[in-house]
């Protein structure tokens, strides 16, 4: 990742909607994610990679939240792309809580009204001090975000595939980068030239 210039990658990985789902598929996506953690953290070290989380750690069993806790810690100082994994991650939730803890700000008198900018929400979300992603790849050939990080995709490049997740490849990836460079970004304004 990081020899292709992408600082952050951002996985979705347990939607705060999935509780929904039966319990003994959330009970093998527990188990699933904890296997992750460990088996993958040779790899994480190896590459560089800087592991993040985002979401809500409600439900999440405790084995899982101390491995998670684990890998960050243990990737902490990692100097290459920096890898955060969206855990029981909604947008609208994260807004909510943005939302609460600006209140509670106000409320104890350490922020004002008029100092609530798009820099201060942007800085109690999730992923305060995080850039805001370039590239959203959407598998599956869904045609929707998915309630997935709803602030910062605002000017997000979309780039949609029809291979579901767990077929995606590199060759894909290369794919999105090379749609992505080849498109011309506005964030707004009018095309150049």
């Amino acid at each position: 990742m990081y020899q292709l210039g992408i600082g952050q990658l951002t996985l979705y990985c347990l939607s705060s909607e999935n509780w929904k789902r039966p319990q003994h598929e959330l009970d093998f996506l527990m188990h699933l994610l904890e296997q992750y953690l460990i088996e993958e953290r040779r790899t994480i070290m190896d590459s560089q990679l800087a592991v993040d989380i985002i979401g809500r750690r409600d439900g999440i069993p405790q084995r899982v939240q101390q491995e998670m806790d684990k890998t960050i810690a243990l990737s902490a100082a990692n100097t290459g792309t920096r890898l955060c994994l969206a855990i029981n991650y909604g947008g609208r939730v994260e807004m909510v809580d943005a939302v609460r803890r600006i209140a509670e700000r106000v409320r104890d008198g350490e922020l004002t009204i008029d100092q609530i900018t798009e820099e201060a929400i942007a800085g109690h979300l999730y992923t305060a001090g995080m850039p805001d992603p370039d590239l959203l790849i959407r598998t599956a050939g869904e045609m929707r975000v998915s309630n997935f990080l709803l602030w910062q995709i605002s000017y997000a490049e979309l780039w949609v595939t029809e291979r579901c997740w767990p077929d995606f490849r590199p060759e894909d990836l290369y794919q999105a980068i090379r749609d992505y460079a080849a498109r011309q970004r506005r964030f707004g304004g009018l095309p150049e030239g």
